[in-house]
């Protein structure tokens, strides 16, 4: 803070972009009535100070504080509007009443995530509560100019001075007052915050007089025992609490109005002018009611039982030498390798913002302004000092703070270590000339914990043959979800930071990931245990039965023969698929070959791992999808226009209007493969038969330049309700339809397929999906063959469904194809449609569940797997 007899100069307590007080949603701030003042949007997650100064205030949230300058200023920071609701939750205090400060000394961290979740706005004001003789100078920052840490802000000029003892004169004169007091119990459920301290000082002003509060009976050391309605910060300071009881006392003419007024504000339970939004619940919280002792919830991204030790994978650090150069040498490269990592994220927030990924966006933009964060450069400053390396003292100064918000034994806190720990790792990756490191070694068998795994990192871990995976994040129809479900590995997404702070607390327990009902049970019983273990050995054998069987055709009771095939990603997949028994590959997602690249793959690139797909299935049919890119998939070397919804923009099909060459290049590394009779290609997002048409005619022109006399078959996928509902002129122009039932769900239901919330209510037994399934079925009849590829075909309840509605396919995850084979040839296909009136005319999909899996347990005389495990649920 600049500071002379002229003027003072406030500093930006957090980056973030620059509100107008006029303009924050709260009447008491925008009508000034707390004092003039700016308010920040924070882009970091800490309030530094504004100016040298005292702590004079801090609410008993921990959501408000005051500074009082050596001028007598009185500067208030209110961090959040109605983050007094949250009761202290995801803030914590650095400062105390009494401490004092100078300009960028922090004084409270906050877990900007949660506050979001249960606040009407992250918008923090700054406002001078007593000018003490200074005015503000009019901003300069126009509203939405961003402001890092520590810039100046506002300035205040000296005033003229004006004579206070003219009040003496006034209404306070001693002999010459109407005084009057009340004694009142306050019914405010947030205590006595900013807002009814506005307003308290409010009515003292508009009836003129002087009004005091008593606090009776207040026994913490920390709080007042006065206060006059003219200060906010005394009126906050006193820690007044709902039931605390106070006495009034007002001088003046109009003493008893004012007192009125006052205890009709305090004894009123406080309205909320601007509710909280409801926080989205995790499945933890959802199913809280249903969890037993030790359990957690999670989303199932692939299905499975498993028991073993708990292990929390955390994938090694860059190595950086320990020992620095000097200071000279050692601060120059911290502060470069800070910078390209700021300049990296910069980028990705602004990609995930074009792309109308809002949340991947605020995460970039927290990670960027937590990196800017002075506290931590500082700490590694300190180690450099010490004769650390750049890489090895900023490993150990992000060692420190982890271990300070663990620590704190708030969740909110401990939940943001990942974040740290992410920056961690990008800044030693910037300071680090060694290889790639080695993954970190875990016991056959083990249960990994994680906070994220990458594809890549997803199918290393794979390979060393754990039991199965719970995520703290992630979501069912992500890469990873896909690759743990094509290799068998029960897996379980969303479970929230729950998971991460038990396994740090139970680490190497044996615990039992049921990935059919969504549990993670972290402390089992021993008598669980030997349950568990039994029905494991039991669902062992059965699968040795299915996998023995697994190269013979499914063919119903009533006699159907259904294919079975396998989804996958590449070649290696292939491989697997078939390993596994499937009859041919019912999708191949060629946007494996294209993700993960700086570029995309040319034409030799794509042939050779078309090629070597086709040969792994020996002459089987394998399917390959055209490129899917578009919604939840992006790459970096793809600029796609911004779109509102991504999801409803260019993505599949629309594609090739503007990026044709993606196409050309493809279809010519397709049409290189041999044998062409076993190829089948497939486009994504078809909405009407003339974007097949389109396709198909490009496909031919390119085979007669090549001179080819054979020619792959052309099909389509129905992902959206229009393709369908005309599945008949789409049947006339495809050699063959699959179902994509992930997204033709969530076109149907307009629920996004990605919004964990939303997974258990987007459900593919909806009676609407199913009647766009029967649709496309009718459509095709007698044309062409139709396939579902999503992940309903692999579903122990919607697959026999399927084929009773008259799919003649089904392709699921290469680790499925026995056990799925195994169901069908137990299925009376026939019977089941017989009763397809009665449950496409249920309400919704629950019903449908419930009326299916009666179904299945009366007609199944061995009463499957399947249908226990659904009882169990």
């Amino acid at each position: 803070m600049s500071d002379s007899s002229q003027s003072l100069t406030l500093l930006a307590p957090v980056a973030g972009l620059v509100v107008p007080l006029a303009a924050v949603p709260d009447p008491v701030f925008a009508g000034l009535a707390l004092g003039e003042g700016i308010a920040l949007d924070p882009l970091g997650e800490c309030l530094h100070a504004p100016c040298d100064g005292e702590v004079v205030q801090c609410a008993r949230t921990h959501h408000a504080l005051t500074l009082r300058t050596d001028a007598g200023v009185e500067l208030l920071l209110h961090l959040g509007l109605d983050t007094v609701e949250l009761q202290g939750q995801g803030i914590e205090p650095l400062v105390a009443v009494g401490d004092r400060v100078r300009a960028g000394d922090p004084l409270c961290r906050f877990d900007a995530d949660a506050l979001a979740r249960g606040a009407s706005a992250l918008i923090t004001p700054l406002v001078i509560t007593e000018a003490a003789g200074w005015r503000l100078r009019t901003p300069s920052l126009a509203a939405g100019a961003r402001v890092a840490l520590g810039e100046p802000l506002l300035v205040l000029e000296a005033a003229v001075a004006e004579s206070r003892e003219t009040v003496a004169d006034g209404p306070e004169a001693e002999g010459r007052l109407d005084s009057a007091e009340r004694r009142l119990t306050l019914a405010l459920a947030a205590g006595l915050h900013a807002r009814p301290a506005a307003r308290l000082r409010a009515i003292a002003r508009e009836h003129g007089v002087s009004l005091t509060l008593d606090h009776e009976g207040a026994d913490s050391p920390s709080a007042s025992a006065s206060a006059s309605a003219e200060s906010v910060s005394a009126l906050m300071n006193l820690g007044l609490t709902q039931g605390s009881v106070l006495r009034l006392t007002a001088r003046g003419d109009n003493a008893s109005a004012a007192l009125d007024a006052a205890e009709a504000l305090l004894t009123t339970p406080e309205a909320e002018a601007y509710p909280a939004p409801t926080p989205q619940a995790t499945p933890n919280e959802a199913l809280g009611e249903a969890l037993g002792e030790g359990e957690l919830a999670g989303l199932v991204a692939s299905p499975g039982l498993a028991l073993g030790p708990l292990v929390h994978y955390r994938p090694p650090l860059p190595a950086v030498p320990h020992d620095g150069e000097g200071e000279a040498v050692e601060t120059p490269r911290l502060s470069e390798a800070l910078a390209r990592v700021g300049e990296a994220l910069a980028r990705d927030e602004a990609e995930a913002t074009r792309s109308g990924q809002t949340a991947e966006a605020e995460i970039f933009a927290a990670h960027g302004a937590w990196l800017a964060d002075p506290d931590l450069a500082a700490a590694a400053g300190e180690r450099i000092r010490g004769g650390r390396g750049a890489g090895q003292a900023w490993r150990e100064a992000l060692d420190a703070e982890a271990e300070r918000l663990t620590a704190t034994g708030n969740a909110l806190l401990a939940a943001r270590v990942a974040d740290l720990r992410d920056l961690q790792r990008r800044v030693m990756a910037e300071l680090s000339d060694a290889a790639e490191p080695a993954l970190p070694e875990f016991p056959e068998g083990a249960l990994l914990v994680a906070e994220e795994l990458t594809p890549s990192e997803l199918v290393a871990v794979a390979a060393r043959r754990p039991a199965g995976l719970c995520l703290a994040g992630g979501g069912t129809t992500s890469h990873v979800a896909i690759l743990a479900r094509a290799r068998g590995l029960p897996c379980l997404v969303a479970m929230g930071p729950a998971l991460l702070t038990a396994v740090d607390a139970a680490p190497g327990a044996d615990a039992i990931l049921d990935a059919e009902c969504g549990r993670l049970a972290v402390a089992p019983s021993e008598a669980r245990v030997a349950e568990v273990s039994a029905r494991i050995e039991a669902r062992r054998h059965e699968a040795e039965a299915a996998r023995a069987a697994a190269f013979e055709p499914a063919i119903t009771r009533d006699g159907r023969e259904v294919e079975v095939c396998a989804n996958i990603g590449g070649a290696e997949e292939a491989r697997l698929a078939a390993e596994a028994g499937a009859d041919g590959v019912g999708l191949l997602r060629s946007e494996f070959l294209f993700l993960e690249r700086d570029s995309a793959p040319d034409e030799a690139t794509q042939r050779g791992e078309y090629q070597a797909a086709l040969a792994a299935l020996g002459g089987k049919p394998v399917i390959i999808r055209t490129l899917d890119i578009g919604a939840d998939k992006q790459l970096p070397y793809l600029r796609l226009p911004a779109a509102p919804n991504p999801a409803l923009g260019v993505r599949g099909a629309r594609l090739w209007a503007s990026h044709p060459e993606l196409l050309e290049t493809q279809l010519r590394a397709l049409l290189g493969v041999t044998p062409l009779e076993t190829l089948h290609i497939m486009l994504p997002m078809v909405s009407e038969a003339g974007e097949l048409r389109q396709v198909r005619e490009r496909l031919e022109a390119i085979a007669s330049e090549l001179g080819l006399t054979a020619r792959p078959r052309l099909g389509a996928m129905i992902e959206v309700p229009s393709a369908a509902l005309c599945a008949a002129s789409l049947a006339a122009e495809a050699d063959f339809l699959s179902i994509g039932t992930n997204d033709l769900t969530q076109y149907t239901l307009a629920m996004d397929r990605e919004d964990p919330a939303l997974t258990a209510r987007a459900d593919v037994l909806h009676p609407a999906v199913l009647r766009l399934i029967q649709a496309t079925v009718a459509g095709a009849k007698g044309r062409c063959p139709v396939g579902v590829c999503g992940a309903a075909a692999g579903d122990d309840l919607a697959a026999p469904l399927l084929v009773a509605l008259g799919v003649d396919e089904l392709s699921v995850e290469p680790a499925r194809v026995p056990a799925v084979k195994a169901a069908l040839r137990r299925l009376d296909a026939a019977a089941l449609a017989a009763e397809l009136p009665e449950l496409l005319a249920l309400d919704d999909a629950s019903a449908v569940r419930e009326r299916l899996t009666a179904w299945l347990a009366r007609t199944d005389d061995t009463t499957t797997t399947t249908t226990t495990t659904l009882e169990r649920c």
